[in-house]
């Protein structure tokens, strides 16, 4: 029997439970947003399960009704689904407090150690307390200027990884992308959360050891568990079943995310609460473990940092990767572009010295790159749904309490009433927006035209970080490599993951130093 046709028979089987649920159920006074027809009592869940992937499905049934929010109901779950730019602005601004709940899931409530984070926990005063940790402390200029070292340290590692895998012999292999991008973002993790570089033993040639690479496609298969539209996050007493074939995997990958983190987290917490232990923070986990209430008493408990760990493991990864290697991708294929970046990096920064955190400010033509990248090519299709806590509006139509509202990071940056030429690659048009600003081009968006690091209650908390991760990585792999297309090719394909909006094959390329060697450091483990 088909994986389809048994989800199929289950869903029909749950006509009768879910009929009563569904009769008691206040009818709206108001006119949800337009949708396509349903069953009755499922809704449209059949039609979610038949077409995958189904970002794609949802994308395509906006596009042939002509409107810009739709309501889809999954079960008993209205789904509403936004990609206008002014219908954006309402749910991260003008409803912020109201849609500030997340949904319910299986994997958010395991990766979170039951809504213990910061992330996928629901709107209230614990969240509150996390989300002013967040922003006050691990992300306040302070820490982060502190933090400065360690960030520059692993920009010198990854030229330096790439100038050695450039050297390895007269026929060298095309270097991979995307495995420079993860190795450059895990090592700054690592050392900005943990104090330290490698879970066990380092590598020789400053990549990523056993344990990372494994860490790192456990982060990202929880990633992909949490994106997926299943059948279980819209009704809840199927959980536990693995009836969709992914609480098997979640619970897999959190274990392994656990046994990296875990006794690093243990150690930490007896140094610090053991008389004569650590008394100075030299890390985002010193400061998570040291922070006491005001009774004196510690102010998270053991799994609440576990969940905190967590979310930064997720949350600093996947927007710096993807955006780097699309960013690539497509000035390999506009070399007009990728030269007039270089170009710039040589008349602001020169070729004696390594790009610095401090050029940033004049990187307006990298910036300008990066944006449009992360226009054309989000990470997911959308942002993390946010919860309606209460009945209320949008855009005139009504959304029920408990409505799970999804912005499309894909909608907006691709939509045509937005952009000019939406589907085509054009840097300049950033640089237009921002003539007139003496601060120069930024990775901030809050008029919602397109998704950079999101806004309001639920955005990113490190939006300072994220940026400056992203912009020194595109600008040191500019400044130190000459990249052309593989194997003598003309262009590169550019094609998106279904699970997520990755590259759906790691991007190939080929390098050649064009600085002088003295100037690619020794690899600091």
């Amino acid at each position: 029997m088909s994986y389809t046709f048994t989800i199929v028979l289950f869903s029909i089987t749950l006509v009768l439970a879910l009929a009563i649920r569904f009769l008691r159920s206040k009818k709206p006074k108001v006119q949800v947003p337009p949708g396509p027809k349903g069953w009755p009592i499922i809704g449209n869940l059949l039609d979610m399960i038949m077409n995958r992937p189904t970002h794609l499905w949802i994308h395509r049934v906006m596009e042939d009704m002509q409107t810009e929010i739709a309501c889809f109901r999954f079960a008993n779950v209205h789904v509403i689904t936004v990609t206008s730019s002014k219908i954006a602005r309402e749910v991260l601004r003008d409803k912020d407090e109201a849609l500030a709940d997340r949904a319910d899931s299986y994997s958010s409530n395991l990766i979170s150690h039951g809504y213990k984070d910061i992330n996928f926990s629901p709107y209230g005063e614990k969240w509150k307390l996390m989300k002013k940790v967040m922003a006050t402390k691990l992300m306040s200029p302070t820490t982060l200027n502190k933090t400065l070292g360690d960030r520059t340290l692993e920009a010198d590692n990854i030229v330096t990884y790439v100038f050695n895998l450039c050297g390895l012999g007269s026929k060298m292999k095309p270097i991979n992308v995307r495995d420079v991008a993860l190795t450059y973002c895990h090592a700054v993790m690592m050392r900005m959360m943990f104090g330290q570089r490698h879970f066990d033993e380092p590598t020789e040639d400053g990549g990523l050891g056993p344990k990372e690479r494994e860490h790192l496609d456990a982060i990202y298969r929880s990633l992909d568990c949490f994106f997926s539209f299943k059948v279980t996050n819209y009704i809840p007493f199927l959980r536990g079943w693995n009836i969709d074939a992914e609480e098997a995997e979640v619970r897999e990958t959190v274990d392994f995310i656990n046994r990296c983190n875990d006794p690093i987290i243990h150690e930490r917490m007896q140094l610090w609460r053991n008389e004569g232990g650590k008394e100075t923070e030299e890390d985002w986990l010193d400061t998570l473990v040291a922070l006491k209430d005001d009774q004196g008493m510690p102010l998270f408990t053991y799994d609440e940092i576990r969940a905190q760990c967590k979310d930064i493991n997720v949350g600093i990864i996947d927007n710096t990767m993807n955006n780097v290697e699309w960013t690539i991708a497509e000035m390999l294929n506009h070399p007009e572009i990728l030269e007039k970046a270089t170009n710039e990096l040589d008349m602001v920064v020169g070729k004696d010295r390594l790009v610095q955190e401090s050029d940033i400010p004049q990187l307006n033509y990298i910036k300008a790159c990066i944006r449009e990248s992360f226009r054309l090519h989000p990470a997911n299709a959308f942002l993390p749904p946010h919860g309606a806590r209460e009945d209320t509006t949008l855009a005139g139509y009504f959304v029920p309490k408990g409505s799970h509202i999804l912005v499309s990071r894909l909608g907006l940056g691709r939509n045509p009433t937005i952009w000019d030429e939406p589907d085509a690659f054009k840097p300049e048009r950033h640089l237009d927006d921002y003539t007139k600003d003496s601060m120069g081009v930024t990775l901030m968006e809050p008029e919602m035209r397109f998704v950079i690091f999101s806004t309001g209650r639920r955005g990113c908390p490190g939006p300072k970080i994220g940026a400056s991760m992203t912009i020194m990585l595109l600008a040191r792999l500019l400044q130190g490599f000459k990249w052309s297309p593989p194997n003598g090719a003309s262009q590169v394909e550019l094609i998106a993951a279904d699970s997520n909006l990755f590259m759906a094959k790691p991007l190939l390329a080929s390098a050649k130093p064009r600085l002088v060697p003295g100037l690619y450091p020794k690899i600091q483990i």
